[in-house]
């Protein structure tokens, strides 16, 4: 994403963080951000120290190194592109909002509640929106005897899915085919998240669509076209073939759906959008059954690699990459104007 940034319309501070939280001041290179393999970029402490501002009267970043602070500009907004924990859950967003810096995408309220299976589930739910049977199990709550933990499928039919609520990417996430594999898939999904979700598992087309938040007053839209996850290799879509490129999986775009199924999916992906409070973007994913669409997630901060089902679906649509990112920063502008 770094290299498709208009750099005619926008310069660019890349701030990368450490897995010890620092906040460093990276070269703007996006190879420092690129996939490599089968290898996730790492962000290595530098020795500088990114500050944000020391209020919201101010929209000033500075970076410290070498023992001196000096001036990287004046900010006008930023690109959170994070995931998972600390990222997309609702507090980068709410550090954002206490220093008076816009930023792209959802607010504290829709990040955390689109991060949290459990809650988005319930609020969709209740929106007369189609999920997947689920109940949610705290770790407090796990017995030691066999016997009561097989007892928490039941009214679910295997095979189900053990996913940590509050984790993204399917980080921790198994599918269980026999009561036995229950027990360990608890243990994997605890390890990530104390409070997991078993949920049964849907027989259907995975199919995603991409939305676009509003501006200066005109509603949220949708991608003109949908895409479809194939899996063929590979017991579900896990994190190796989202980032990775691991074998077994196809990402097609458009997707293969008759005009009917399509303009549901884009009603229903609008609502959702609408029922979590979502801002800016947001990629909506669906089970196309028998019966018809079960919701499984709103991502509303989605993967922007080369691979990413998000950017796909709006450039097939006709808007490129690089109009994409500067249609989310304009957004973001428009917002914090207020």
């Amino acid at each position: 994403m770094l290299g498709a940034i208009d750099r005619d319309r926008f310069d660019v501070i890349p701030i990368g963080i450490t897995r010890s939280g620092q906040f460093v001041l990276e070269d703007d290179d996006a190879r420092t951000f690129a996939l490599d393999g089968d290898e996730l970029p790492e962000i290595t402490d530098n020795g500088t120290r990114v500050r944000w501002p020391d209020g919201a009267d101010s929209r000033e970043l500075t970076v410290e190194r070498e023992g001196q602070i000096s001036s990287l500009g004046t900010v006008d907004v930023v690109f959170p592109i994070l995931h998972g924990t600390y990222g997309e859950d609702g507090t980068i967003q709410g550090l954002l909002e206490l220093v008076g810096l816009p930023y792209v995408g959802s607010g504290v309220l829709a990040s955390a509640l689109g991060m949290d299976k459990h809650y988005t589930k319930s609020v969709l739910q209740h929106a007369g929106i189609a999920v997947a049977p689920w109940r949610r199990v705290r770790k407090a709550e796990v017995p030691s005897n066999p016997d009561a933990v097989e007892a928490l499928l039941d009214g679910l039919t295997l095979p189900v899915f053990v996913k940590p609520a509050r984790a993204g990417s399917s980080v921790g996430v198994s599918r269980v085919s026999h009561p036995d594999e229950l027990a360990e898939a608890l243990r994997i999904g605890f390890a990530e998240d104390d409070s997991v979700l078993v949920e049964q598992g849907v027989d259907g087309r995975e199919v995603e669509i991409a939305v676009l938040g509003g501006r200066a007053g005109s509603t949220p839209r949708t991608s003109d076209v949908a895409g479809e996850i194939v899996v063929s290799g590979r017991a579900f879509y896990d994190f190796d073939a989202k980032y990775l490129g691991a074998s077994g999986i196809d990402l097609v775009c458009p997707a293969e759906l008759s005009d009917d199924e399509l303009a549901t999916m884009k009603d229903i992906a609008l609502r959702a959008f609408d029922a979590v409070g979502a801002e800016g973007l947001a990629r909506v994913d669906f089970f196309l059954t028998a019966d018809g669409f079960v919701l499984n997630e709103v991502n509303t901060m989605p993967g922007f690699t080369p691979i990413s089902m998000f950017p796909t679906c709006w450039i097939v649509s006709g808007l490129s990459y690089a109009d994409l990112i500067t249609e989310l920063i304009e957004a973001a502008v428009e917002r914090g104007e207020r």
